[in-house]
């Protein structure tokens, strides 16, 4: 299904890279790295990826956001990597020289949408990852925007694999539950 040494190799580097980094409810990051993973590899699981592409799915799902919030580039994946994983990781950051969050959401997603399914898949299992209880700083417009950008994503990248959009879409369902109508 997928390397266990490969998986090893990166969830260390991804573990090193984002060291004492914390979630936004205290837990250390690689809580929040692994649980993408875990989405991805189920996925991958249930779609019969080859390895190549398991491979290529779960490293970039345990690298997603060395990019976006650490002081790894680009070139340090590609060299210890390849172009694949750092394409796919490089895709999977927010620019954040653009001046909105949309702008940042759009932008990303049209580099997601020139990447592999196995890329995409990982934006996926991102959302779903965090599409739990809303921080209780969150206003309710926030709240409300959070899932529509949850269905945003679904709507452009839900083909990548069927059995992530199905999970997608069940989180965002029961994310209405945290809307005040």
């Amino acid at each position: 299904m997928f390397s266990q040494e490969n998986f090893v190799e990166v969830l260390n580097f991804a573990a090193l890279a984002h060291g004492e980094q914390k979630t936004p409810k205290g837990l250390p990051y690689l809580a929040h790295i692994t649980c993408v993973a875990m989405e991805v590899i189920n996925a991958c699981e249930k779609s019969s990826l080859d390895e190549a592409k398991a491979n290529l799915a779960i490293s970039c799902a345990l690298l997603h956001d060395v990019i976006e919030d650490t002081n790894i580039t680009y070139d340090e994946l590609y060299m210890k990597f390849g172009e694949d994983v750092a394409n796919g990781v490089e895709a999977l950051s927010k620019d954040i020289t653009l001046n909105s969050k949309q702008a940042q959401m759009k932008d990303s997603i049209e580099r997601l949408l020139t990447q592999s399914y196995e890329v995409q898949m990982v934006k996926l299992a991102d959302r779903i990852t965090n599409l739990q209880a809303p921080p209780e700083h969150w206003d309710n417009e926030k709240i409300k925007n959070y899932q529509k950008e949850a269905s945003f994503i679904l709507s452009c990248l839900g083909n990548s694999n069927i059995y992530l959009a199905n999970r997608l879409k069940e989180k965002i369902e029961d994310y209405k539950k945290y809307i005040k109508e």
